[in-house]
């Protein structure tokens, strides 16, 4: 294939990729949307929170589902919102949901230099019946809500791993000349 072949397409599965994600977003905006309960949480200072009180002055909310400090792909992502923090709280509440303990959470918050919202989901059923977690494992990604008449309702989710959309870093190392495939992230380099 010629250079100008190639070129042209790239350029449109490129285009085709962004309209695809446009579509998909669309898509799951469309889904019914899910009432849920005002979970209790825990900050990392121990206090109860309640989810509802995340949203803030916001109509919307975005949470992390993370897998705590034992997983170094979810300590990836959240590295990564760290330096997006300031902008997702301007549109949206925002804040990560581990099961570790609230202590754990801070200690590690504090060694990653992490400024959004941390909760513990230990002693909560959040992440069970949001079907990010069961008895045999938990999946990172995201939920979105937003707060109408004094309810919460969830808007969409998406579960997060290895080149996905949400994590950028994916798809510039995968085009290295060797790719991404024998990458993995660590907690110290």
């Amino acid at each position: 294939m010629s250079e100008n072949n190639l070129k042209t397409e790239i350029e449109a599965l490129e285009k085709e990729l962004l309209e695809k994600a446009g579509k998909l977003a669309d898509l799951k905006k469309q889904m019914p949307r899910e009432e849920v309960k005002d979970y209790n949480l825990t900050d990392c200072e121990g206090n109860s929170v309640n989810l509802f009180s995340l949203f803030g002055e916001k109509d919307d909310l975005i949470v992390i589902h993370n897998m705590g400090k034992s997983c170094p792909y979810c300590t990836l992502w959240a590295d990564g919102f760290n330096g997006m923090v300031h902008h997702f709280e301007n549109r949206a509440g925002f804040a990560l949901v581990s099961p570790d303990d609230h202590e754990t959470q801070k200690q590690f918050a504090d060694s990653r230099g992490w400024k959004f919202k941390m909760l513990s989901a230990k002693d909560s059923r959040f992440t069970f019946d949001l079907g990010f977690q069961n008895e045999e494992y938990i999946m990172p990604g995201f939920s979105t809500f937003r707060k109408e008449n004094g309810k919460i309702y969830r808007i969409a989710s998406s579960f997060f791993g290895p080149g996905d959309l949400f994590c950028s870093i994916w798809h510039m190392v995968g085009l290295l000349a060797d790719g991404a495939e024998e990458w993995h992230p660590q907690f110290e380099y």
